[in-house]
């Protein structure tokens, strides 16, 4: 009868703690979770607006008086750009910039000084991008401040010159927003009359230059 009791004792203490038990296997048990979802990066485009500074160096050659003053400036400069772009989905770029620069571009020549101190353009750009590699062709118009002195008279005449330009260049997206660009341009101002030396005179330059940029 005790083996009977215990027996049933045994079974009925089981029996109570069978549903803890399946209730900590239930728990132990991993239930699937959802895989985060992945982020994906956009990709690069030189679409958008950007304003950044440049430096470089400019030479040239001006002639004025049918040949008998040669003033061949070269000097310094700096300052910023203003543009914009968009990218097709074939990767071609077209875009508009606008620059405006300070310069030391100057010369003597037999008595006589020329000098530019500020010149600026507006252009077209059109370019092939390749991801973050942007090489390009540019040209439209140029402007700048030029002084023509006789230092032997003490005559002085200065102009705003306007003209063309074209060139090209290579830029470059570090990241989203900022990039950097090297580049070429030649500028023709054309001629015009300078009482100094009571002749017409001339500027043509080259101009290589850095940039970087920021793009909203």
């Amino acid at each position: 009868m005790k083996k009977i009791l215990c027996s049933g004792v045994a079974a009925a203490a089981l029996l109570a703690a069978a549903p803890a038990f399946a209730a900590d296997l239930a728990r132990q048990q991993p239930y699937p979770t959802k895989a985060a979802p992945m982020i994906v990066e956009p990709a690069f485009t030189w679409t958008g607006f950007y304003l950044g500074a440049n430096a470089g160096y400019a030479w040239g050659s001006g002639e004025g008086g049918a040949g008998i003053v040669n003033l061949d400036g070269s000097g310094f400069l700096g300052g910023g750009q203003i543009g914009v772009n968009y990218q097709f989905a074939n990767n071609v770029v077209v875009g508009v910039e606008a620059d405006f620069q300070g310069s030391d571009i100057k010369d003597t020549y037999a008595g006589f000084e020329s000098k530019m101190d500020y010149f600026g353009t507006v252009r077209a750009r059109l370019g092939y991008a390749f991801g973050n590699i942007l090489p390009y062709v540019t040209g439209g118009l140029a402007y700048g401040h030029t002084e023509v002195r006789d230092n032997l008279y003490g005559l002085s005449t200065d102009k705003t010159q306007t003209g063309w330009t074209v060139g090209g260049g290579v830029e470059y997206a570090l990241t989203n927003n900022w990039t950097i660009k090297g580049e070429y341009l030649y500028m023709d101002l054309g001629e015009d009359y300078y009482d100094s030396i009571g002749y017409k005179s001339g500027l043509t330059a080259n101009i290589v230059r850095a940039g970087v940029n920021y793009k909203f």
